[in-house]
C-alpha cells in the first residue's frame, strides 16, 4: 500500500465516480422513454418502507423545522447533545426520536437502501436532461441530470407501479416544481436518489428523497419522507410521510363511518344509522332528539 497526495487521491475517486455514472447511466440508444424494462433487478420496491417504519424525516445530527407541519415520525441519527429537534410553530402528527435505538435501525436502513440504489457498472438507466417541465414519465428508473427543476412534471402509472430518478452527479434542486400523479400512481412508491444536497424551493415534491448531503425545504409540499446524510431543514412546508405499506398517508380515501339501518321515529338517542330504512335491532332511531311529525331526520353528525 502507498498514500496518494491528498488532491492527488481527491480527484482520482471523483474521476472514479464520474466514469461510473457515465458507464451505469449512458444514453438509451432508443431514447429516454423507454421505461419499465431499465429497472435494474437488484433494485428493491420504492414502495417499500425497507426497514424506515412511520418516519417521515431522517437526518444525521439536525432537524429544523420553522413554520412548517410534518405527518409521521421524526428522527436523527446521532443522539443529544449532538443530535437535536428544533421545532418552531411546527405541529408533529407523530414522535420525535433523537439518537434512540429505533432512529438508528431506521438510519441505518436509509444507508443501506442508498447504497443500494446508488449508480453501479452495468446498470441501464437513460438520461433525462432539462427541467422535466411538461414531461410524463411510466413506471420505471431514469438518471437525471442536475439541472434545476420547474414546471409539472407527471407521473402515469398504476397503483402498482415504482418510479426511481437518480440524480448523479450533483444536487436535486427545485423551484415552483410540481409532482403530479396519476392513474392510480402512489406517491410513496416514487424514490428521489440524490448525489448531493436537495432542495426545494415552493416545490409540490412527491416521493421518498434519499439524499448524499443535506435537503432543504421552504414552503409548498412535500408528500413521501426526506431522509438525508446531513441535516434536514423545514421551513413552511407540510410533510405527509408514509405509511409502512409504502402508501402516502395523504393519499388515504377517507373512510366513511357506517351507518346502520333505522326507524323514522322520534327515539331516545343517536343511533349512528340512516334515517329512511326500516331498523332491525335497534329499539329507536331519532339522531338527535326531535319532535313527532319529522321521521327520518339525519342528525346532527354530517
Amino acid at each position: 500500500m502507498f498514500n496518494l497526495p491528498r488532491q492527488t487521491a481527491t480527484l482520482a475517486v471523483a474521476a472514479s465516480f464520474a466514469a461510473l455514472f457515465a458507464a451505469a447511466c449512458s444514453p438509451d440508444a432508443n431514447g429516454p422513454f423507454n421505461l419499465s424494462e431499465h429497472r435494474s433487478q437488484n433494485e428493491s420496491s420504492s414502495g417499500s418502507s425497507f426497514g424506515t417504519g412511520s418516519f417521515a424525516i431522517l437526518a444525521n445530527a439536525a432537524v429544523t423545522c420553522t413554520n412548517g407541519t410534518i405527518t409521521g415520525d421524526v428522527g436523527t441519527f446521532q443522539a443529544t447533545p449532538t443530535g437535536s429537534f428544533t421545532q418552531t410553530i411546527c405541529p408533529v402528527t407523530g414522535t420525535a426520536h433523537v439518537g434512540d435505538a429505533a432512529a438508528i435501525a431506521a438510519y441505518n436502513a436509509f444507508l443501506a437502501q442508498y447504497t443500494l440504489l446508488a449508480p453501479k457498472l452495468g446498470d441501464v438507466c437513460p438520461i433525462i436532461t432539462g427541467t422535466l417541465a411538461g414531461r410524463s414519465f411510466a413506471p420505471g428508473t431514469y438518471c437525471v441530470s442536475a439541472e434545476a427543476k420547474t414546471g409539472v412534471l407527471t407521473l402515469n402509472g398504476p397503483a402498482s407501479g415504482t418510479w426511481t430518478f437518480k440524480v448523479a452527479p450533483g444536487a436535486f434542486t427545485g423551484t415552483s416544481f410540481q409532482v403530479i400523479m396519476a392513474g392510480g400512481a402512489q406517491a410513496c412508491n416514487v424514490t428521489w436518489w440524490v448525489d448531493a444536497a436537495t432542495t426545494m424551493t415552493d416545490s409540490d415534491l412527491k416521493g421518498t428523497i434519499l439524499s448524499g448531503a443535506a435537503i432543504t425545504l421552504t414552503r409548498g409540499t412535500l408528500i413521501g419522507r426526506a431522509f438525508a446524510k446531513a441535516d434536514v431543514t423545514v421551513t413552511g412546508t407540510a410533510v405527509t410521510g408514509c405509511v409502512s405499506n409504502g402508501k402516502g398517508k395523504g393519499h388515504h380515501h377517507k373512510h366513511h363511518k357506517h351507518h346502520d339501518t333505522c326507524n323514522q321515529g322520534v327515539g331516545n338517542g343517536r343511533e349512528g344509522c340512516d334515517p329512511g330504512n326500516s331498523n332491525h335491532r335497534h329499539s329507536s332511531n331519532d339522531e338527535d332528539g326531535g319532535s313527532p311529525g319529522n321521521p327520518g331526520r339525519k342528525g346532527g353528525d354530517h
